[in-house]
């Protein structure tokens, strides 16, 4: 493996800090039904409730019984649990431990096995080639500096034939947070050719990346990949007139992402 550099140091003690604050995108998923993942499946839910809005697009959790699935740097208890509720083989990366014991936790509670590795996205190297039917990466593609390192990964540990399903946020609003709306709307303070920014947040320091539209879809491509399709972020089925402007749910209104199914030709 890989040694850490200073960008893995730094976001793994981040999630670490995340873990302990208790973070939404560190909770285990434990309330979930599979029958109403399968009424998800279906196109039977209207609107999608929470937290499986979160999930798309829904065509790759249709026939999942039984295959291999990789949860890329998408630990937390979150994703994995899904999977697990369907039948899938789940195996989970993420670099933060206090992220994985989640998924060992939602993997308890509902009696599925769940393999954790604690690894930086970059590394895969303890993973087997050729391996994983499915790979679902959630949007974690900010905290690495470039995209064809990961990709080259997937590449590898994925199946011919085998999907890859990942989640960016629009480059252009990249660096637009909560805290950037203005009283009209989330203002744009950052140029576009800034591509790496350091935050403290109540003593926790984070870097994060922005990556060009070029690099995402033109990597895939070089990867090995054939783009299947691209979706926005469902944000809009969250929209509430009673939002508070400044706050996550409002924010997720105005500045949304996507996510891409390419499959390894």
């Amino acid at each position: 493996m890989r040694k850490q550099d200073e960008i893995a140091a730094i976001n793994e003690q981040h999630w670490e800090k995340m873990v302990q604050e208790g973070c939404g995108f560190t909770l285990p998923w434990l309330n979930l039904d599979r029958n109403l993942i399968q009424k998800y499946i279906n196109g039977q839910l209207a609107p999608v409730p929470e937290p499986l809005i979160d999930i798309y697009p829904v065509d790759i959790l249709q026939n999942i019984q039984g295959k291999d699935v990789l949860c890329l740097a998408s630990g937390g208890g979150q994703q994995s649990a899904v999977f697990g509720l369907l039948g899938a083989q789940v195996t989970v990366v993420d670099i933060s431990e206090g992220q994985l014991k989640g998924d060992q936790k939602a993997a308890a509670h509902y009696g599925y096995n769940a393999s954790t590795l604690k690894t930086d996205m970059r590394d895969l190297s303890p993973l087997k080639d050729n391996y994983f039917d499915l790979i679902y990466q959630a949007p974690s593609m900010a905290y690495i500096p470039d995209v064809h390192e990961v990709y080259s990964e997937v590449a590898r540990v994925l199946r011919k034939g085998g999907l890859y399903r990942v989640n960016f946020s629009n480059p252009a609003t990249e660096f637009v947070d909560c805290e950037d709306w203005d009283g009209k709307g989330y203002r744009i303070t950052r140029p576009y050719t800034e591509r790496i920014r350091q935050t403290n947040s109540r003593g926790n320091t984070v870097l994060e990346f922005r990556h060009y539209l070029s690099d995402i879809f033109t990597g895939l491509i070089e990867s090995g990949m054939i783009i299947q399709q691209v979706q926005e972020a469902p944000c809009f089925q969250r929209q509430n007139t009673e939002l508070r402007p400044g706050t996550w749910d409002h924010w997720l209104t105005y500045v949304t992402g996507f996510a891409i199914v390419a499959q390894k030709s």
